[in-house]
């Protein structure tokens, strides 16, 4: 796998078009040409547009166009031709009408996530120097792990869902701890709109999280709308929420790091009427020059036994499931943190 770059299209004035194998992307700022070999990805922020040839073009290469809002919900995503073959397709749809599959997919899902959220708030515990923070931190880690014991009994997917709900609930008082020491305030996970500038830049990179696996879900050839966890509903990916649950803390730890190195201030962020908190676009160009370093990272993969960067941890995930729904694996093997 080769690591390519992401065109964000911050300008809400900005106009995409296509010419001789190039992007031209034209704004009351000026215009760059950007080679369609150097990139995997478009996004637009906002209301800029794409003209139909370049829409085109983009597909001819494999590139995903996506459209977000500014809180980071996704618009709408444009791909190619859904890869792989009937078969895969077929038995991921198998898997999602079956109770017992469906469950168990859920319950592996689930599992990752919350000990991916037990070992971020733990690595907090040992990071802040407030010895009372760091104690009540290591007790929140310890409360989210013991949620993961309950998994396993669990008759059906709504109690699955109670289990990660009530581990969520412990999991963001442990970020609002975390960042009680910073500028910046947290007291719960709010959405649509968000309260406050932390969840203002949750919500916004849960939205770039959610593109990648949409991407990479069907370039291995599923559908990314038939979840497990998330159930299947007209407009939303469900499939790509179920595999970004994985990657959420880490997503949370990014975002805490940007706090606790002043990448961002107040300033960062726009307040509108109705109690709404978005990032400004100083503060967006700011988060997204983060967010590229940030997929740069390598982690190390216990099922590969490798490191593996950051940006390819989506498709390293889906094609593991798609292994698993052919028949290649027993299980599904989700991400876990080292």
């Amino acid at each position: 796998m080769r690591y390519l770059n992401t065109v964000y299209i911050r300008n809400h004035r900005a106009r995409v078009k296509h010419r001789k194998g190039r992007l031209l992307v034209s704004s009351p700022d000026g215009s760059q040409r950007i080679p369609l070999e150097a990139i995997d990805s478009l996004v637009l922020l906002g209301s800029a547009q794409v003209t139909t040839q370049a829409l085109d073009a983009c597909v001819r290469h494999g590139i995903r166009v996506s459209a977000l809002r500014k809180s980071g919900a996704v618009r709408f995503v444009v791909s190619g031709a859904t890869g792989g073959n009937v078969h895969l397709r077929t038995a991921l749809c198998r898997a999602a009408m079956d109770d017992g599959w469906s469950l168990t997919l859920s319950k592996a899902i689930v599992a990752a996530k919350l000990q991916n959220s037990a070992r971020v708030v733990s690595r907090w515990s040992r990071d802040t120097r407030d010895a009372e923070q760091a104690e009540q931190l290591a007790v929140r880690a310890k409360q989210i792990k013991e949620r993961v014991g309950r998994l396993a009994d669990a008759p059906s997917a709504n109690h699955v869902r109670g289990i990660e709900g009530d581990a969520a609930r412990i999991y963001f008082r442990a970020v609002g701890l975390t960042v009680a020491s910073s500028d910046f305030e947290f007291s719960a996970r709010t959405r649509r709109p968000p309260r406050d500038a932390v969840n203002a830049m949750l919500g916004f990179c849960y939205g770039l999280l959610v593109t990648e696996f949409i991407g990479a879900v069907e370039s291995v050839g599923m559908d990314y709308q038939i979840g497990f966890f998330h159930r299947p509903r007209a407009g939303r990916p469900s499939l790509a929420l179920d595999l970004a649950e994985e990657l959420r803390a880490l997503t949370d730890r990014f975002v805490i790091a940007l706090i606790r190195r002043r990448q961002v201030n107040h300033e960062s962020f726009t307040s509108v009427l109705g109690g709404g908190v978005y990032l400004s676009d100083d503060g967006r160009v700011r988060l997204l020059k983060a967010w590229e370093k940030h997929k740069e990272v390598e982690i190390h993969h216990p099922i590969l036994g490798r490191p593996v960067g950051r940006w390819a941890l989506p498709l390293v995930q889906a094609t593991l499931l798609a292994r698993h729904l052919r028949g290649d694996l027993p299980a599904y093997p989700p991400f876990v943190l080292p």
